[in-house]
């Protein structure tokens, strides 16, 4: 039972709690079976590789894991906050995510 994520691959978020709260980025990819996004540069842990063809070197890479969606708020571009999401349908009938605090569409 996959459930909905309150964001998409792309979008700016905020962490807000775990070691790297405080940090913005990036949202790499969402993984929504798990409730978990993965987000640029944070959450960075340490992956022993054994060689391979494509790494012949191997050795210890840093890689981003990932962190339970409820651990991240998405970051409005326009009131430069972190804020929780609306949904909201326009004129047209499509519905679209808006800011809670400033009503901007995010989508």
């Amino acid at each position: 039972m996959a459930s909905n994520v309150h964001v998409k691959k792309g979008d700016t978020v905020l962490i807000i709690t775990g070691k790297d709260a405080g940090h913005k980025g990036k949202v790499l990819s969402v993984l929504p079976k798990e409730q978990r996004v993965i987000v640029e540069k944070a959450n960075i842990v340490k992956r022993h590789t054994r060689p391979t063809r494509s790494m012949p070197q191997g050795g210890i890479v840093e890689k981003e894991a990932p962190i339970h969606s409820s651990n991240v708020m998405l970051y409005c571009s326009k009131c430069s906050n972190p804020t929780r999401v609306g949904k909201k349908v326009l004129a047209d009938g499509k519905r679209v995510r808006v800011c809670k605090r400033c009503g901007e569409v995010l989508d």
